[in-house]
Parts: structure tokens; C-alpha cells; sequence
């Protein structure tokens, strides 16, 4: 995401490396590489210009302090350090503030009207919008207002099959009459917000936003939200100032970001049309929805991830108690290739795994931006645990050549990639042994919960009945193998 962008800032904080004195002619050529990775992320020419101009007056004018105070201590700052907080109170200037919210009136049926053009993710965002309306408790009913697009009414009635929301649609009327029909079907359903998914067009054109107008004057929608697929670059900006001339728009909700090294939408839109962009649709799941943050993306563009938002993506598919006990068991080396898979499909739920890599603070690390991963990888590292009996699952170190040779066939994999995978899962296990071994003060810089260096110092956790039992009848069957190998020789 945003690699282009990265890549300027990246350069221009490498050439205040070492440096003790930020002279004018580090702060030009900084700016030089700033201004060319923007412009050429299509970045609208003024935002840039102006964003520039304010980097450049605040990096002149201000007097870098190498010494300041922060909790009762005296902590040094480098001129790097103090120019990468310039750009970024900028950035976040440009992309804020935030308006997260959706408008609901008091009316018994709230209405969202979702405009764009053709291709930008519409109906696949409009599912989105109903689940993320679903989840904070309320009732959502979708329409098909896009009769012209072929399909559209049927991928609106697959994506709400899978939510379990209703859609509505009408045969053989005019998308106004729909929508106004809709509001009143919610009523009697009991549904009280209707989301209308409208048509789009490859273009701009008088018809398509006239028909827009005749369905925001029938049904008096409270939110109207432009989706964007940020793909299209500067072109984004003038669909966005046209579609607010004509409809007032509420927001945006910026698509196709994860997918594009420019995304200079997401720095201009803002900016030209003074509209809020309230979320940002990354990924094909219902559930990625993200509400937009203008630090989280600022901090990614500069390469120090985005913790925060990470962190709220696990909140989502995790339960905090069953993740301190598993952490524990990591940390004491008592990790199985069954733990891994469950670690694996929680990972898949919160999206892709090139998003969550995005969010690691890599360039605090060295490492390139805009790292790219195959999730087809986890796809073949399930395939590979999937193949293991539920013995060798539990017991890693039971995987001999002849075991693996079979794991190998019934994947379909090479023996190869089965033993690279192995490879790779016991130096992990072996590293987190190792920092589980150590003392909690340890733990504490590692910034582990406190709960999981108690549950450590208490040594393994009583497991329930249940698991004693799968314990011994796991035993008996090792004594049974045994006298079974006795008998055959």
C-alpha cells in the first residue's frame, strides 16, 4: 500500500542520517525526494504543493530541540527524528480530522445511499456497510437499485445470503421508485436503516447524476457516501468534487487501496472537497470494513506501521483469556502444529497477509515498505498440517523421513517445502522457549502481559478432565504401537 510515497520518505529520512545540524540544503533535497514520489502517487498537484510548502516553513523556522522532556526524563532527538514529526503531523493534517460516524435521524427507517462509478467495489462495499451497521446492533436491509448492470441484482442477493440480510428488488421499475418503495418494505420488515446500492457508469455523465438526484429527492437519505477505488489516481479527485457538486456528499470510502502503490486519493480527496473519508475497504472480506484513521496511515506511509489498527483487527477475531493461555504455551516450548493451524486460520480472518505485514513497524527495523505476501502460502502450510495425523500434529518431533515422505504425497506438495515448514516451526519454538525461560522483567521489555509471566512461573495450567483423558488414551495407544513393533519382529 502507498509504496511510492513510502519510498520519498523513506529517502528523505535517509539523508538526515548521521547528520547532527539540519542544514537548508539537507531540508531541499529531503523535500525534492518528497515531492517527487507524491506527485508521482498522483497526489492533486496543489495538495502536494501546498503540503510541501508547509514541511519546508515548519523544518526552516522551527528550532530543533535535541533535548526534551517526556515521563520525568530527558530523551535525545536526532534531526531525522524531528523532520519525520514535521511530515507527519502534515500528513495527518491533510487526511484529518476524522468523522468516522453515520448520520441517524429519528426517523423509523435511516437510509445510505451508496454512489461511485463503475468498477470502484460498490455492491461489495454496500455489503459491507450492512455488516458493519449489523454489527453495532441494528437491522439493515439492502437494495438493488442497480438495474442496469448485468448480475448486480444477484450479487447483491449472494453477498446478503451470506450475511443473512434481506435484499430488496422490483422488477420493471425505475431505480427512484425502488428506493422509495425499499424504505417503506424496511418499515414492514422491521428493518431500520435500508442501504441503496446504486448504478454506476464507466463515466461520468448527466444522466446518471440526475437519476442520483431523483432518488436522494424521494427518499431523503441521511448519509450519502461516494465509494472510491483508488486505483484510478488523480482522475478520483474530480469524480469526487463532481459527485459532492451534485449530491452533497457525506464521505468516502476509499477501495482497492491494499492493491495500489500510488493511492494518491487518499492524501487529495480530503483536501479538495473538505468531505471526511470514513473507511477504508481493504480486502474481499464482509468483515474488512476499516474505519479510517488518519495517524494509522500516516504513521505506515513513514514506515513506522500502524500498531493501533493492527491491534483492533485482533480484537475482532480473538478471546483475550484463550490468547494469554496460548501464549503461555508458547512461551514454555509446549507448541503443536495444531496450535500453529489455529494461530493460521485466526490470521486468515483478519485479512491478508501483505495488510498485516503493512501494519508492522518494518522501518524501524531496516526493512522495506510495501512488503508483498502470497496468502496462497498459508493455503499450502493447512494443506500440509491437514496431512499430518492428529499424533504427528501434537508431536512434532515424531516427524521422521518416512512420515514426512507420506505428508508429502497426500498434500501434494514437495518433501522439500514439508521440511522447510518443520524447519521453520522448531526454530520458532525454540526461540520462544528460550524467552519463555527468562525472568519476567524480560517479558515486561518484551511488553508481554503480566498474566502470561504469572501463568509461566506456575508452571503448565491444570488441564481439565477432558484433555486427561485424551492424555491417557493418547498414552495407551504409544504402549500399544509398541507391543504391536514387538510382535511383528
Amino acid at each position: 500500500m502507498l509504496e511510492l510515497i513510502s519510498d520519498g520518505f523513506r529517502k528523505a529520512q535517509n539523508i538526515f542520517q548521521g547528520k547532527v545540524t539540519i542544514q537548508e540544503k539537507h531540508i531541499e533535497d529531503a523535500i525534492k525526494e518528497i515531492r517527487i514520489s507524491l506527485l508521482e502517487a498522483d497526489v492533486e498537484f496543489h495538495v502536494v504543493k501546498e503540503f510541501i510548502d508547509n514541511v519546508k516553513n515548519k523544518a526552516l523556522g522551527e528550532i530543533v530541540h535535541t533535548k526534551v522532556a517526556h515521563g520525568g526524563k530527558k530523551l535525545k532527538i536526532s534531526p531525522e527524528q524531528h523532520f519525520v514529526k514535521i511530515c507527519y503531523d502534515e500528513l495527518v493534517g491533510i487526511m484529518g480530522p476524522v468523522d468516522t460516524s453515520l448520520k441517524l435521524s429519528g426517523r423509523t427507517v435511516n437510509a445510505i445511499m451508496m454512489v461511485g462509478l463503475q468498477g470502484s467495489g460498490k455492491t461489495t462495499t454496500t455489503a459491507k456497510i450492512a455488516r458493519f451497521i449489523q454489527k453495532k446492533g441494528k437491522r439493515p436491509m439492502m437494495v438493488a437499485a442497480d438495474i442496469y448492470r448485468p448480475a448486480a441484482i444477484d450479487q447483491l442477493k449472494v453477498l446478503g445470503n451470506r450475511l443473512d440480510i434481506p435484499v430488496f428488488s422490483a422488477a420493471g421499475k425505475t431505480p427512484p421508485l425502488i428506493c422509495k418503495d425499499a424504505m417503506e418494505a424496511a418499515q414492514i420488515k422491521g428493518c431500520d436503516v435500508v442501504i441503496f446500492d446504486t448504478a454506476g457508469r464507466t463515466i461520468l455523465d448527466d444522466t446518471l447524476m440526475s437519476e442520483l438526484e431523483e432518488i436522494k429527492a424521494a427518499t431523503s437519505p441521511e448519509n450519502i457516501l461516494l465509494v472510491v477505488d483508488a486505483m484510478i489516481g488523480q482522475e478520483s479527485v474530480n469524480v469526487a468534487r463532481e459527485f459532492d457538486r451534485r449530491l452533497d456528499l457525506s464521505g468516502f470510502i476509499l477501495t482497492k487501496l491494499d492493491g495500489d502503490a500510488r493511492g494518491g486519493a487518499a492524501l487529495s480527496i480530503k483536501e479538495v472537497t473538505k468531505k471526511p473519508v470514513k473507511f477504508l475497504g481493504i480486502g474481499e472480506s464482509l468483515d474488512k470494513l476499516e474505519e479510517f484513521r488518519p495517524e494509522g496511515l500516516a504513521s505506515r506511509i513513514l514506515g513506522h506501521g500502524d500498531i493501533v489498527g493492527l491491534v483492533k483487527d485482533f480484537e475482532e477475531v480473538i478471546d483475550e483469556k484463550k490468547a494469554e493461555e496460548d501464549a503461555a504455551k508458547l512461551l514454555r516450548g509446549d507448541f503443536s502444529f495444531d496450535d500453529f493451524l489455529k494461530q493460521l486460520k485466526m490470521m486468515k480472518k483478519m485479512g491478508s497477509l501483505t495488510d498485516i505485514i503493512g501494519k508492522l513497524p518494518l522501518g524501524q527495523f531496516g526493512l522495506p515498505h510495501g512488503v508483498q505476501v502470497d496468502d496462497r502460502e498459508i493455503v499450502r502450510v493447512e494443506a500440509i498440517i491437514n496431512s499430518m495425523t492428529a499424533y504427528e500434529r501434537e508431536n512434532p518431533d515424531s516427524l521422521n523421513d518416512s512420515r514426512i515422505g507420506r505428508i508429502a504425497k497426500g498434500c501434494g506438495q514437495p518433501k522439500q517445502r514439508i521440511m522447510d515448514l518443520i524447519g521453520r516451526f522448531n526454530t520458532m519454538r525454540q526461540i520462544m522457549q528460550g524467552l519463555g525461560s527468562g525472568k519476567k522483567k524480560v517479558l515486561g521489555r518484551l511488553g508481554v502481559n503480566p498474566n502470561i509471566g504469572n501463568l509461566l512461573e506456575k508452571g503448565a495450567p491444570k488441564l481439565p478432565k477432558k484433555n486427561l483423558v485424551d492424555l491417557k488414551q493418547r498414552k495407551n495407544r504409544k504402549k500399544s504401537a509398541k507391543k504391536a513393533k514387538k510382535r511383528n519382529r
